[in-house]
């Protein structure tokens, strides 16, 4: 399926806007031609290739919505979805929260297209797989994994003379290496928009490392640990705090950033002085839409953790307006600073403790301390004198990333980290941490 260029792309949004007799109408088109290929047992299972084009009509009669979606964009089709949208809005109720489109908005581009991402052919994708398969192999080592890159557009307009368009590519990869007994198991993963910043033989290098160093576990009684987390073992957690920084939550109770007497916690200090952490739709690292595809906002780069305090909350149109402040886009990115170390520096300087490859199954206990669950996974380590003494069996922990980000000891060199497991695309650091509080015991490895 071609994908559309800034210029044909306009032109359907246009149309599409001249259809609608509504007060308003807006109009969103994506596309995205995505590659993939899995692999299991040291085999390759599945490749495929997945193209597709879609556009949503959102219209409004004063403060009652419709929208319509279609693949299809020849006028008649276009026409009808436009009017479906109408029909739709004329039998809704009002909506008490209501907001108007924006108006125009200046969209900056960001670095979100890069052409080695765009030109990665099956080929390509066979050698990924075919990397870490060989590399597996040549160690006794069993391995599965996946790889998927993407190229996509996204064009936004609306009525009031808004109109976005952008190219992005992004590609992911995951593998689990495990020993044939299935007594030891290692994990990475890898996501990046530029191809030319990924290496597949050093992602199943670090899988294959851990999964031979994880073998014959032993057990450490649970309690609190001095730990060195390594970003995907905080990326998910941290996600958690990042996804609750919302200013109406706060102000009706119902968040961690809440404060006595119907107020938030805008200014307070919260976390350690190290903790910096920032959304910047430019970062070369993890960039993202100029726009938020919620409120058509234009992002601005925006500190959210300054030296410790909390810089900045997210305020919807809406409840911006209701409380007398500026509304802001939400944010496709975090980024967290960090120190130069590398994991192995933060190990060597660590007289006792812990180091945490992964956490997964995180569950929310108490919101209002985001206190979360949470199991480790895939290589946690005991370190004694500066060196990894021995693997360990796997622990269930109780923490919250606000506990977390006040007890940091030191911080590492932050690398990028994304999936579907993360709201965001980040960069973070690894990080040594006191006390944190493992509470079980886990057969998993």
């Amino acid at each position: 399926m071609k994908q559309l260029n800034k210029e044909e792309a306009q032109r359907i949004c246009e149309r599409v806007i001249k259809f609608s007799k509504a007060d308003e109408c807006s109009v969103d088109i994506t596309g995205r031609r995505e590659g993939n290929v899995r692999f299991a047992r040291n085999s390759i299972s599945t490749a495929g290739l997945n193209e597709n084009m879609e556009l949503t009509v959102q219209v409004a009669f004063g403060k009652k919505s419709g929208i319509a979606q279609l693949n299809e964009f020849d006028d008649k089709s276009l026409e009808k979805a436009v009017r479906r949208a109408e029909e739709l809005a004329r039998l809704a109720p009002e909506n008490p929260e209501f907001m108007p489109a924006v108006g125009k908005q200046d969209y900056k581009a960001t670095p979100t297209f890069a052409r080695a991402t765009a030109e990665i052919d099956p080929e390509y994708r066979a050698q990924v797989a075919a990397y870490s398969i060989e590399a597996a192999k040549k160690a006794g080592l069993v391995c599965a994994g996946f790889f998927n890159d993407g190229k996509r557009f996204n064009a936004t307009a609306n009525s009031n003379g808004v109109f976005g368009f952008q190219e992005m590519t992004d590609l992911a990869y995951t593998c689990t290496v495990r020993t044939e007994d299935g007594r030891g198991s290692g994990w990475v993963t890898r996501s990046a928009t530029d191809a030319n910043r990924f290496d597949a033989r050093e992602a199943a290098g670090v899988a294959i490392e851990k999964a031979l160093r994880s073998v014959d576990a032993k057990a450490l009684e649970p309690g609190r640990y001095t730990v060195i987390l390594e970003p995907a073992a905080t990326s998910e957690v941290l996600g958690n705090m990042f996804s609750a920084f919302s200013a109406r939550d706060a102000d009706e109770g119902r968040s961690f950033l809440t404060k006595a007497g119907g107020k938030n916690r805008l200014g307070d200090k919260l976390f350690d002085e190290q903790i910096n952490v920032w959304a910047d739709p430019w970062n070369t690292d993890v960039p993202v839409l100029p726009w938020d595809g919620q409120s058509g906002l234009a992002r601005q780069r925006t500190d959210i953790i300054k030296n410790g305090r909390i810089a900045s909350l997210d305020y919807s149109r809406y409840w911006a307006q209701k409380q007398g402040k500026v509304a802001t886009a939400g944010h496709g990115n975090m980024i967290m600073a960090g120190g130069t170390k590398s994991l192995e520096e933060l190990i060597a300087s660590t007289k006792k403790g812990v180091v945490v490859t992964r956490t997964w199954y995180i569950r929310m206990v108490d919101p209002q301390s985001l206190l979360l669950t949470g199991l480790t996974r895939d290589g946690t380590f005991y370190v004694e004198n500066g060196k990894i003494k021995y693997p360990i069996k796997n622990f269930r922990f109780n923490e919250s990333p606000v506990t977390i980000l006040n007890n940091v000891e030191e911080l590492g060199k932050p690398v990028v980290i994304g999936g579907d497991e993360v709201p965001y695309q980040m960069v973070l650091p690894p990080m040594k941490v006191r006390d944190f509080n493992f509470t079980s015991l886990s057969d998993a490895v």
